[in-house]
């Protein structure tokens, strides 16, 4: 029998090497680095990793600094603003001591604040505009960390005798005033006189100035003597509710039935997520929203791997033939080009972890730096109600993200690298 008639007689046999072999990593690597004629296939596959890279940093970017807008609002808002609010129903708060002291002693409650509420219009040297006036007791405003700890001026000690107000910076910058100055208070429900109702001025010193970090209060609350605020408001005897802190703000649902029954009168009771649901659901959906169309970047520089990867099976086939006619299988073939394509995906994704952790980190700073290049104020307090660029990272929610960006790099190689398997050696060396 002749050799030319012996089956398989002059191609090599079959040998499938290990899975993941050094081989085909090596060869993977060889592809990926650029040659003179291979140049454009390099700079697609630059191209992939830069917006695989830049796509991963975007999204961990802007979900942390979502993130971080919405826990520091809570934290601003439950800061000032009690977990639960107890109006009276029928008649007026007037037994609000013994109020207060009943629903104190419940389980889970921190502390209770009766207060008086009423708006009223500020003016100063520089301006006027309306103020919320709160008149709180100064034992009451020390237990507010926001307000005690953040004092820059002025002195909460004495709140209660002193008989002046304590302000925000930014309505003590709009008014033109510090401490020792005097601002007036205008209501029009005042004095009554034979002729009616007569609006009622006073004037009030600044005795402290506090920096909240949220402009929504620095500029419009302004905190008063509770006993001064009642007869301020001709509240006499009576208070507008009672604010109730609690251990756990998100626990607070199951509260609401033991906080009624608590008071011992008639009362509703509502807590602070029925109170800003509207808002809170706003930014939630824009989350949400923000994430979906985020993601799209992600997927589109996936998809430029496919076409870079697709152009290198291509340019390549040459080289599959031979090693497939020296014994390589298609097994091997398709790990090597796998190998190819997830590299860029893992590697891209990465660096854009780094790069977002590292932005995450130094956010105000960059805000800072740009607001000072442009001469533009970025993240305006007026429009988003914080002081700061705040930044948060959900490590679920990070974790999240790079998974999501290598799977979405992986099954973009899957289609050229099975491909590159399915390429028969008899027709790409036909021609050659």
């Amino acid at each position: 029998m002749n050799a030319a008639a012996k089956p398989g007689a002059g191609s090599a046999k079959s040998v499938d090497t290990p899975a993941f072999a050094r081989f085909e990593w090596m060869l993977a690597g060889r592809y990926l680095r650029s040659r003179r004629r291979e140049t454009f296939i390099s700079v697609i596959a630059g191209f992939s990793f830069l917006g695989i890279t830049l796509g991963v940093a975007t999204l961990i970017i802007v979900m942390a600094v979502m993130n971080g807008f919405r826990g520091e609002l809570l934290s601003k808002i439950l800061g000032i603003n009690g977990h639960l609010l107890v109006q009276p129903i029928g008649s007026e708060l007037d037994d609000y001591d013994a109020v207060a002291a009943r629903i104190e002693n419940l389980e889970g409650v921190t502390f209770t604040l009766p207060f008086v509420e009423g708006q009223a219009l500020i003016s100063g040297p520089s301006g006027a505009f309306g103020a919320l006036v709160r008149g709180v007791r100064e034992p009451d405003l020390v237990k507010l960390p926001l307000v005690a700890s953040t004092v820059s001026v002025g002195t909460l000690e004495g709140f209660d005798t002193a008989g002046g107000l304590a302000i925000g910076t930014r309505m003590a910058r709009q008014l033109g005033v510090t401490v020792g100055d005097t601002v007036t208070l205008v209501v029009p429900r005042g004095n009554v006189t034979a002729l009616g109702v007569t609006p009622r001025v006073k004037g009030y010193p600044v005795r402290a100035i506090f920096e909240i970090g949220m402009s929504e209060y620095d500029g419009t609350i302004a905190f008063m003597p509770l006993e001064e605020a009642q007869l301020f408001f001709n509240q006499e005897g009576i208070v507008t509710g009672i604010e109730v802190f609690t251990d756990d703000p998100d626990s607070v649902g199951p509260m609401r039935t033991a906080v009624e029954e608590g008071a011992g009168r008639p009362a509703f009771v509502s807590d602070w997520r029925a109170r800003n649901m509207t808002f809170f659901s706003a930014l939630e959906v824009e989350r949400n929203v923000m994430f979906l169309i985020l993601t799209l970047i992600v997927l589109v520089a996936a998809l430029n791997i496919i076409s870079g990867m697709t152009m290198l099976v291509k340019d390549k086939g040459r080289d599959i033939a031979i090693l497939r006619t020296m014994g390589a299988t298609r097994g091997t073939i398709l790990r090597v080009f796998l190998i190819t394509g997830a590299s860029i995906g893992v590697v891209g994704t990465l660096a854009g972890f780094l790069l977002g952790f590292l932005v995450c980190l130094n956010v105000e700073s960059i805000r800072q730096g740009i607001s000072w290049l442009t001469s533009t104020e970025l993240f305006s307090p007026e429009l988003y109600f914080l002081s700061r660029l705040p930044a948060d990272m959900d490590s679920g929610e990070t974790f999240t993200v790079v998974v999501m960006a290598m799977v979405l790099s992986l099954l973009a190689t899957l289609y050229p690298a099975w491909r590159a398997a399915r390429l028969d050696p008899v027709e790409a060396l036909r021609y050659e």
